[in-house]
């Protein structure tokens, strides 16, 4: 089992950070915090939604450390890094001779996380199939191997998160509804950083302290104009962002070199936000369209990359899946031939 791909262990609360770190100040994240207390006494799963960055799997492991499953393993798995067939062989383990490598019997995430809690990253991510999987799990409290006849009982309570719009890939037939409600036993919506900048100051102070141990150097001073600075950047990658910046202040042993890099940022950044669709960020380009102009813009977008489709999503800031989503939700083809455009007109 790929150890970079996932992890299993007994979380141990004192090496989390801090209730008001993870939450901050802000009344959206107090609300959420206050939320969580219901999941806390109960097994329903829980899903988490949120920008990439935005602490989706630090809140997961603080559910998990202050629950009644606490002292049981906590399994991550990130679905967006496995291929399918092999995503389904690695949450509910396999029977020797289901398929050419399997030379004896194994058992799975699912089986590893008896007992505890099972976090599934970028659950949008996952195929028919195993979402099928995953749905009988939560009705049935059991599931079979690959290569399997047997059912076998699991105890394990589901944490999921998704940087994706769900509803829509309901919409688009790619995610199914019925499972989507049922991992919604409780919904958290961890807001952006851009819309908290009142705990850049915090933050900063916890990963400043945090890596300077990690890495065994001195962690430099932040002035006031430095956090005053941090805290006029928009941080597109969110708390990653950030934590990545002060890593590399503590590396370097120096915040000017960074700060500058940052004022510069800062004076292109209206630029950036003017430039023409397929350039930017889609939901910020799309939010205040209608379908046809969402369609227009995503065929600009293609048109530009040569319909490119993974150049594409980059372009407009989405995960691949969430693109191919997004064509069928809108009635765009996956391919140019299928478009109407196809071939290009001269010139």
């Amino acid at each position: 089992m790929p150890a970079d791909l996932t992890q299993s262990h007994r979380i141990d609360p004192a090496a989390l950070p801090e209730e008001t770190v993870i939450f901050g100040s802000t009344s959206a994240m107090r609300s959420i915090r206050k939320r969580i207390d219901r999941a806390l006494s109960s097994d329903d799963p829980v899903l988490i939604r949120g920008e990439s960055g935005t602490g989706k799997e630090v809140v997961a492991r603080f559910i998990h450390a202050r629950s009644n499953r606490g002292e049981a393993p906590f399994v991550k798995v990130n679905c967006a890094t496995f291929r399918a067939a092999l995503l389904e062989s690695e949450l509910f383990g396999y029977q020797k001779g289901a398929f050419v490598e399997a030379r004896e019997d194994r058992s799975g995430l699912i089986e590893l996380a008896n007992g505890g809690t099972l976090f599934l990253d970028q659950v949008g991510e996952l195929d028919a199939k195993i979402q099928n999987k995953i749905l009988h799990l939560l009705q049935h409290g059991s599931f079979i191997r690959v290569g399997g006849g047997e059912e076998r009982p699991a105890c394990v309570r589901l944490i999921c998160a998704t940087s994706a719009d769900l509803e829509s890939a309901t919409n688009a037939g790619v995610f199914r509804d019925d499972l989507l409600r049922r991992v919604t036993g409780l919904s958290l919506h961890l807001a952006a950083l851009r819309d908290r900048k009142t705990d850049v100051p915090q933050l900063c102070e916890y990963f400043m302290q945090k890596l300077a141990r990690q890495f065994e150097r001195k962690a430099p001073h932040l002035d006031e104009p430095t956090l005053r600075l941090l805290m006029e950047w928009d941080w597109p990658g969110n708390i990653r962002e950030l934590e990545n910046w002060v890593a590399r202040a503590v590396i370097l042993g120096d915040t000017a070199p960074l700060t500058a890099e940052l004022r510069r940022r800062l004076s292109t950044s209206i630029a950036h936000k003017q430039r023409p669709a397929g350039a930017g960020a889609f939901k910020e380009i799309s939010r205040p369209s209608g379908p046809t102009a969402t369609s227009a813009v995503i065929l600009r977008a293609l048109r530009a990359n040569r319909w490119n489709r993974r150049k594409t999503a980059e372009d407009l800031n989405m995960s691949y899946r969430a693109f191919l989503y997004k064509l069928r939700e809108v009635g765009l083809p996956h391919r140019r031939r299928g478009h109407r455009d196809f071939p290009p007109t001269a010139g």
